[in-house]
């Protein structure tokens, strides 16, 4: 799946290293090759309810589905090394 630029998107898994989870949305911004071949990166900014940048990851195309109609938006705050103090 390779999305629109610049619309949501929710994870499909964790990405501990930046503190996400799965079903965290995210805006997709733009698609990268693999350095070595292998899978495209789907580069993604997410934001806080506040609207600020909380985080700008790159993760396998794989990592990513579109939302559909019967997901809802519920709270969830960062994990692990990537929590943001007061977020």
């Amino acid at each position: 799946m390779t999305p629109a630029l610049y619309t949501d998107i929710a994870l499909n898994r964790d990405v501990p290293e930046a503190g996400l989870r799965c079903g965290t949305v995210a805006t997709f911004i733009d698609c990268v090759p693999h350095p070595q071949g292998g899978e495209e990166g789907a580069i993604l900014e997410v934001f806080s309810v506040s609207g600020e940048t909380i985080a700008l990851v790159t993760v396998p195309l794989s990592s990513i589905e579109a939302l559909r109609e019967d997901d809802v938006f519920s709270v969830q705050r960062l994990i692990g090394a990537g929590a943001v103090p007061g977020v």
